[in-house]
């Protein structure tokens, strides 16, 4: 009797089971094969960053108003602080110069009040304002945005016509146009 157990699930095993056996691993054989590298998949970013650099295009310096600018000569010891409020010249809405001002979440958007200035993602409450030699207005801000606080020394550039408006901060200066 224990033969006929034996054979019997010998032919049970001869016969389905290696079929079965073939057709799960039939299927997960052609996927590994079809991989362009080992342990990649293609389409799929592995690393956000470095697929992201590989998109990165050089954009001349100047390209929408943005440029490195040569630190400012220091406003003299005498000129003080006229207050906190912003000179109505350079108050309004601004976006960069090849942004449309009807966008109103550009990157470039800043609207400056009597009291602050609004970036797209922080806003400036004005502690003091300096007027300079030609025209430039410093103003000394607070700030808040995405959680975080800090102050941060602003320096306003208007031009002539008042049509545009160049902010430096930590050395980097952005001309924008005014929209209103």
């Amino acid at each position: 009797m224990k033969q006929e157990r034996g054979q019997a699930g010998t032919h049970w095993r001869n016969a389905g089971f290696l079929s079965m056996r073939a057709m799960i691993l039939l299927p997960l054989l052609a996927l590994a094969a079809c991989g362009d590298k080992p342990g990649e998949q293609p389409g799929i970013a592995t690393n956000i960053v470095d697929e992201a650099m590989n998109e990165v295009q050089q954009v001349p310096e100047g390209a929408n108003g943005m440029q490195t600018a040569e630190p400012a000569p220091e406003m003299p010891s005498s000129v003080a602080p006229v207050g906190s409020t912003i000179p109505a010249s350079v108050q309004g809405r601004w976006a960069g110069l090849d942004e449309s001002c009807a966008d109103r979440a550009t990157e470039l958007e800043l609207t400056i009040t009597p009291t602050s200035l609004v970036f797209l993602e922080s806003e400036g409450k004005a502690t003091g304002v300096s007027h300079g030699p030609d025209g430039r207005i410093r103003i000394d801000a607070a700030f808040t945005g995405e959680g975080q606080s800090w102050n941060r020394k602003l320096e306003l550039h208007p031009s002539a016509s008042g049509r545009e408006l160049t902010v430096i901060d930590d050395g980097r200066a952005v001309t924008r146009k005014r929209c209103s």
